[in-house]
């Protein structure tokens, strides 16, 4: 079993994220913690192997027990963000600590068993290695992470939002709905759907190009 320490400082989110972790199969809940410092005494003392870590919390914030983690030599705990925060700085500060990724709040039970699914993967893979990899095992640990555009809301559907992210990931310059739904081969109403979900997620920005004559062209442009 995979066990697993939910940090929030909101009594019934880190309930609602316990019965998510203790539903997904060959995870359970080593415990629960809804301050920094319970955090960091959770980890000494449960070693969990996965710490899903919120970064709104009363006495520091996430990305402090982050840090103060990996500098206690804790290599064997791994850390999800979960949190509702979109801030850049933040999202950066998470990657540079070592988070293995960064979920915004709501989700789905569905979008974190995913999460889960492909960390008891990864650590199956790494268990696997020999003494020296190959690039092709280090693509396989690596490559099976899923793509942040299946955490969808209900009414979206995964694999819809996985064509669009690859049809604009494609196009850094960026893309109007009609273009993308050329390209996505959907209805520019749908198109405009996801693109307008990617934007309000914080995943692609919107920008207004304005021409002669006539309304403005919104186009997306994945972050």
């Amino acid at each position: 079993m995979i066990r697993v320490l939910v940090v929030d400082d909101d009594l019934m989110v880190a309930k609602l994220h316990s019965r998510y972790v203790a539903a997904a199969q060959d995870f359970e809940v080593a415990g629960v913690a809804h301050s920094g410092a319970e955090a960091l005494e959770a980890v000494q003392r449960l070693r969990p192997d996965l710490v899903l870590l919120d970064v709104h919390l009363p006495d520091m914030d996430g990305i402090e027990v982050l840090r103060a983690l990996r500098a206690a030599g804790l290599p064997e705990t791994d850390v999800l963000m979960i949190t509702a925060s979109r801030d850049a700085e933040t999202i950066r500060g998470a990657v540079r600590g070592g988070a293995l990724h960064y979920v915004i709040k709501p989700f789905t039970q569905a979008a974190l068993h995913e999460q889960l699914r492909h960390y008891a993967t990864m650590r199956s893979r790494l268990a696997s290695l020999g003494g020296a990899a190959g690039q092709p095992d280090v693509d396989q640990v690596f490559g099976s992470r899923p793509t942040v555009s299946r955490l969808v809301p209900k009414g979206l559907d995964p694999r819809t939002a996985d064509l669009v992210e690859r049809v604009l990931r494609a196009h850094p310059e960026g893309l109007s709905a009609a273009e993308c739904a050329a390209r996505a081969e959907i209805s520019r109403v749908a198109a405009r759907r996801y693109l307008e979900h990617f934007t309000e997620t914080g995943r692609a920005e919107l920008s207004l190009r304005y021409g002669g004559t006539g309304r403005p062209v919104h186009r997306y442009r994945w972050l």
